[in-house]
């Protein structure tokens, strides 16, 4: 099996694009997304997307060219499912265990912790939930 990526070693930022690729991506048939679906929904300037499309191509996590459809590569993906378990690990956490009643509240949380999830605490949280929430 190949070794997962540590989302540790990927910028905050790298992620948080790779998470909106991966979400957008999902909701279209053969995962390509454009710039501006991305601009629009990050709410930052087409060209500053391009920036980051530049860096995240020559880290191997997106197939793109300039002007072109963007798609996330094996190992992007990876990633990019590793941070949306964490993200629904994170609002079971919030929503079940500390009982927190505004969803918008939780999805913010949800959104700005899981960059910082290490693989080990993402174990101790998944066999957390798994005793609290069957127990």
């Amino acid at each position: 099996m190949k070794q997962i990526p540590n989302i540790s070693d990927i910028p905050e930022s790298y992620q948080r694009y790779l998470d909106e690729i991966y979400t957008i991506s999902r909701k279209k048939k053969g995962g390509w997304v454009t710039n501006k679906e991305i601009a629009e929904s990050l709410q930052v300037e087409p060209a500053s997307v391009s920036g980051m499309l530049e860096k995240l191509k020559n880290r191997g996590l997106i197939k793109w060219e300039p002007r072109k459809s963007i798609r996330l590569t094996e190992k992007g993906k990876k990633i990019a499912r590793q941070l949306s378990e964490i993200h629904n690990l994170l609002y079971q956490f919030f929503a079940n265990v500390l009982k927190i009643e505004d969803k918008k509240v939780i999805e913010a949380l949800s959104c700005e912790i899981e960059h910082h999830i290490t693989r080990d605490v993402k174990t101790s949280l998944e066999q957390f939930l798994s005793k609290y929430l069957d127990g």
